[in-house]
């Protein structure tokens, strides 16, 4: 199951508003690298592909897809939304995760995953 904070509905929401051709789907995923073992994507897509679980959220008739591979990666997510004075960016809260990356969007879910220094520009 991925959770979803009000505020990060109502962000995606505001993003699909803005670009409504081009962000049908919001797609949210993880790729090897970054800071660590992982980093989290989160894009927005005309079309599900043939692999893609569609979760569904009550609040604001909202869809995200994820693709199956994914979704261990990604089970008990949490995904928010928060403004600070260096603007807004989404936030991953992620129960199986064993270790963060200072920027917050890298993770490791393994033990033996080295310490990596942070890649983002706000934290070297």
């Amino acid at each position: 199951m991925l959770y979803l904070s009000s505020a990060a509905s109502q962000e995606i929401q505001r993003l699909q508003r803005r670009h409504p051709s081009t962000s049908n789907i919001c797609r949210i995923g993880v790729k090897a690298g970054g800071c660590a073992e992982f980093h989290y994507t989160l894009s927005f897509e005309q079309v599900c592909q043939p692999n893609d679980a569609v979760i569904q959220f009550i609040a604001g008739d909202l869809k995200l897809v994820v693709d199956v591979a994914h979704r261990p990666y990604l089970e008990g997510v949490t995904l928010d939304y928060a403004e600070d004075l260096m603007g807004g960016g989404f936030r991953f809260q992620n129960p199986n995760a064993l270790k963060h990356c200072g920027c917050d969007h890298c993770f490791a879910i393994h033990a033996e995953s080295g310490e990596a220094a942070c890649q983002s520009p706000f934290f070297n």
